[in-house]
């Protein structure tokens, strides 16, 4: 296989990488704001509470669909880590082999 095939494709895994890297930071994010909203719901007024909720500012996020989403992008991202490294030892490997 080509180094330059192999360069382009790592370059292409790696991009994908940071946007699947992303996407689980953003699942985090949601799952912390669940947990300050839990606490709030916990201290604030129930009027305020219900006004919040009536304008979508409270519980629009469905913690376990967050929680799953992360696990399988936590997971994918893994399987693509796993990928990366095998291209870049055949980019190493070839790189080597064409000096």
């Amino acid at each position: 296989m080509r180094s330059v095939e192999l360069a382009i494709y790592a370059d292409a895994l790696a991009g994908e990488a940071a946007s699947m890297a992303a996407r689980a930071e953003r699942a985090r994010s949601r799952l912390s704001q669940v947990a300050i909203e839990k606490r709030a719901r916990a201290q604030v007024g129930g009027d305020a509470i219900a006004r919040l909720e009536a304008f979508g500012l409270l519980g629009t996020i469905d913690e376990q669909a967050a929680r799953a989403e992360l696990r399988e992008l936590e997971s994918s991202l893994e399987a693509l880590e796993e990928l990366q490294t095998w291209v870049e030892e055949q980019l190493a490997e070839s790189t080597a082999l064409s000096h």
